[in-house]
């Protein structure tokens, strides 16, 4: 592999061969006069194509000719320093200053809870465990509590399943990743977000707008990648044990350890459960499931420095259990009958995925990264009398190659992707079969001359046995017009199969007919694929008022489908899916305010506008249960450490403006709602006790101003009638929650 390397980049190569050549090593400059080196620091010739960069140790060395006057050092986040060599035998010693105005912001100040960088090219927040903490977090779908720009929702009246939107739409038009590997999608797209346990996440990072082109090419909106927990660095034993005021319990262990100098591996057990019937709004139905979940991870971590190696290995086993439906239904007699609706939703999943890295050691910014991940997802459900069974089973790899071109300004990546998915679905006595696969190879360039201009301009074909033959386009671009400032524009286009009952899994607790209306070439489900540009400009500013950081962030994305798979809620006998060309768009504009008050004491408040529209069979209208208008404000603060103990008190405020309701008009008058759901208003609040560095302790709340929608099933009082329906949901079932939990760990 060595070799291969050495004979893709000759030209490079070839320099240390130079018979005339100056020598240096790099350090950092700063204040407690450590000679900390600079690993992969830019170094080169003025006025050429000259450079090289820094190795392990901050060395270096390039060819020198009696033209070659200036030599030119910088790294990022460093002041870019220009040095006059006189005598080119003489070794060079220098020290680069750190630059603050490039250093990476914090959205909240301690511990880089919440950040945003102001050199990357994509306009990414990223997430971390401190940030997890401020609320339950539960599993994947309930960690976005405390972060404005992902909005989460209930999908229906029946369920208690959590959905997300970015960008005013839905999860289907987010690529959702565990650690860069597509996840959450096909059978998944519906509950997949709940099968990951909070505390197996590390961080997460929210990409907005169109993604890298080396993720795939499925992503419209953006970008969600949760990293998980690393057995090197997490604690040796971590518990984590949680109770709430609805009967819900949880317990979650993780226990790592090093097997040798090279391997670690880590055990991961989650499970849930919660067995109490709640019906607070005297509807007959309860108000959230009840369920049962075991979810075990073995994780394996390989490290090898010396060769440049490093690699992971997941197994994954998840058993969910879910029933709901009315108080008195007993699936023993009633599955399938007339007798009580009820649901049963079975869910059986394994996932075997790794990674694995290799940086050439003696060319460091030369690395080579393989992805794979095999999957097997088998569910089995009932609603009412509506039978849904769906198997699928998806294979997935990706080949990366990163490297730069003469220096690191000028980076690269390339490689080839496959992905192989097998659909088997049973909807009441109907089958649909099919195989998607592709086959793909993707190049990105990154250009960055590290003060003021970072872009990213990224290509992929794609040879799809269904989407035929296309290409992904993907451009993102940073600028800095002045200090602690960041100006970012982007564009990109995106390409998926829509599954159409997968991802639509409310319908079918409903008392509506499926309605296809089939294209003339569709070949999934006889529609056409869903295509669809997204644009989208930011700007941000950090600023210090008062002696406290602080940043303003203002972001505005459109996202245009060329063509979408339609799902048109409008005739409430019915749900019709069906194309639509060029009349379908969704606007989003969110600005941020982040500022760090007092010392411990973060504030975050945010606005967010949508304008999502579709010319549906009636005419153009709003999306359904959209709010327009959104106001956001979290409040975090933590005392002092003393003694190694401190407290730690969060409150999120949300406000939801009104939301269009699909049509009832032609429905009896005791059946028919308004055009528009009433405005909501809920705070959730959590306090910890942190006793040491190994316990803790926290109490929270969930919608402690008790906000409940009233009558969230339409028909409930006859639910095989033709008016049953329980997706017009806008708001909270179940109303107040609270909870208490601990975490015990051992480093």
């Amino acid at each position: 592999m060595k070799y291969l390397f050495n004979i893709l980049f000759l030209s490079v190569s070839l320099m240390s061969f130079s018979q005339e050549k100056v020598e240096g090593t790099l350090f950092e400059k700063n204040d407690e006069n450590k000679s900390l080196p600079l690993l992969g620091a830019n170094v080169y010739w003025l006025n050429t194509d000259v450079g090289t960069v820094t190795d392990f140790d901050g060395k270096f060395s390039i060819p020198y000719k009696k033209d070659y006057q200036k030599l030119v050092i910088s790294y990022v986040g460093f002041e870019t320093d220009t040095i006059s060599v006189k005598n080119p035998s003489k070794k060079i010693i220098h020290k680069l200053t750190p630059k603050s105005s490039l250093d990476e912001v914090k959205v909240v100040s301690r511990k880089q809870a919440t950040s945003r960088s102001y050199l990357e090219a994509q306009n990414t927040i990223n997430v971390s465990s401190d940030e997890l903490l401020k609320a339950a977090c539960c599993n994947l779908s309930e960690s976005f509590e405390t972060n404005p720009s992902i909005d989460v929702n209930f999908a229906d009246a029946i369920s208690g399943t959590r959905q997300i939107k970015m960008l005013g739409l839905t999860s289907p038009y987010i690529l959702i990743a565990m650690e860069n590997i597509p996840t959450v999608r096909g059978a998944a797209q519906a509950y997949g977000l709940s099968f990951t346990p909070g505390t197996w996440v590390e961080s997460i990072q929210i990409t907005k707008g169109a993604g890298s082109v080396v993720n795939g090419y499925e992503s419209i909106a953006g970008q969600i990648n949760a990293e998980l927990q690393k057995p090197l660095k997490d604690d040796k034993l971590f518990v984590n044990l949680y109770g709430a005021s609805s009967t819900r319990v949880e317990g979650n262990v993780h226990y790592n350890t090093n097997v040798s100098k090279k391997w670690s591996t880590g055990l991961y057990v989650h499970g849930n459960m919660h067995q109490e019937k709640h019906d607070v709004n005297n509807d007959g139905f309860l108000d959230m499931p009840l369920y049962e979940q075991i979810n075990v991870m073995n994780r394996w971590q390989y490290t090898d420095n010396e060769n440049g190696l490093v690699g992971f290995i997941n197994l994954r086993f998840l058993d969910d259990y879910k029933q709901t439906g009315e108080l008195n239904f007993d699936p023993e007699t009633d599955k399938l009958t007339t007798n009580t609706w009820g649901s049963e939703i079975e869910t059986r999943r394994y996932d075997i995925s790794g990674k694995l890295g290799y940086v050439n050691p003696d060319l460091p910014w030369q690395t080579l990264g393989v992805q794979f991940a095999v999957s097997g997802h088998q569910q089995d459900s009932y609603f009412g009398l509506r039978r849904y069974n769906i198997e699928h089973n998806s294979v997935y790899s990706n080949l990366i190659y990163n490297s730069i071109i003469s220096d690191s300004r000028h980076k690269i990546k390339t490689g080839i992707s496959f992905t192989y998915d097998a659909y088997d679905e049973l909807l009441q006595t109907q089958n649909f079969e099919r195989i998607d696969n592709s086959v793909g190879g993707f190049f990105e360039y990154q250009f960055d001359n590290l003060e003021k201009l970072n872009l990213t301009a990224g290509a992929r074909i794609d040879n799809h046995n269904r989407l035929g033959l296309f290409v992904t386009p993907r451009f993102h671009m940073r600028y800095t017009p002045w200090g602690k400032s960041a100006f970012r524009a982007s564009f990109g286009r995106g390409k998926r199969s829509a599954n159409i009952f997968a991802e639509n899994q409310n319908l079918f607790a409903t008392a509506r007919t499926i309605n296809i209306v089939e294209s003339n070439e569709g070949e999934i489900y006889g529609l056409d694929p869903e295509i669809a540009w997204n644009y989208g400009v930011s700007y941000l500013q950090g600023f210090n008022l008062f002696g406290q950081k602080g940043d303003i962030a203002f972001d505005f994305y459109r996202t245009d489908f060329q063509n979408q798979v339609v799902v048109d809620w409008e005739n409430p006998r019915e749900i019709s899916f069906y194309n639509l060309k060029n009349e379908s768009f969704a606007n989003s504009f969110q600005t941020e305010l982040n500022y760090n008050l007092l010392k411990g004491f973060d504030t975050r408040l945010a606005y967010k506008y949508y304008n999502v529209k579709t010319k549906y069979q009636t005419g153009e209208k709003i999306k359904p249960l959209t709010a327009q208008h959104r106001f956001f404000a979290n409040a975090s603060y933590a005392t002092p450490v003393k003694n190694n103990s401190r407290w730690k008190f969060d409150v999120t405020y949300n406000w939801l403006g009104k939301q269009r309701f699909a049509s009832t008009a032609s429905n009896a008058p005791q059946y028919q709602l308004g055009e528009y759901s009433p405005e909501v208003n809920t705070v959730n609040a959590q306090i910890t006790k942190v006793f040491s560095p190994k316990f803790e302790v926290y109490i929270g709340g969930e919608n402690i101003t008790n906000v409940r929608q009233s009558n969230p099933i339409l028909g409930a009082e006859n639910p095989f009638g033709s008016n049953f329906d329980s997706t017009f949901v806008y708001g909270p079932i179940f109303g107040s929650l609270y909870y208490a939990g601990l975490r015990y760990r051992i480093n």
